[in-house]
């Protein structure tokens, strides 16, 4: 399965989510509707801390993205409009660690590890 995350940034949710369905197996992707300069140095953090490398991870603008390539698109929770050509199946409706402290970071972390494997039992 190939998965696309999706949100505005994609600088925290979406990073996380790609760094954990890599980690678990699956192909996957994130790209975002503004996409932020660099990933956000609490989300390679907190991702390290489970033995999770996103440091080389860089936002990627959604139009960069192509919707054949993907079974799934998965929004973060921060209602963004994809392009046409993009589908979204899902919406985590994740709550947004961008300029919180660690702890918030960690939540988001871990609530996204319970959501990606809870795709393989799709």
């Amino acid at each position: 399965m190939r998965i696309l995350f999706v949100c505005v940034g994609n600088s925290c949710r979406s990073q996380m989510a790609e760094g954990w369905a890599r980690h678990v197996g699956l192909e996957a992707a994130s790209a975002g509707t503004r996409p932020e300069s660099e990933v956000a140095a609490l989300a390679i953090t907190v991702m390290g801390e489970v033995g999770i490398d996103i440091s080389t991870h860089s936002p990627e603008h959604v139009d960069e993205q192509q919707a054949d390539q993907f079974d799934q698109v998965i929004s973060m929770g921060c209602g963004v409009n994809c392009p046409v050509h993009l589908r979204i199946v899902a919406d985590w409706k994740l709550a947004d660690p961008h300029g919180g402290d660690i702890e918030g970071y960690r939540r988001c972390r871990d609530a996204i590890a319970a959501r990606v494997r809870g795709l393989l039992k799709q």
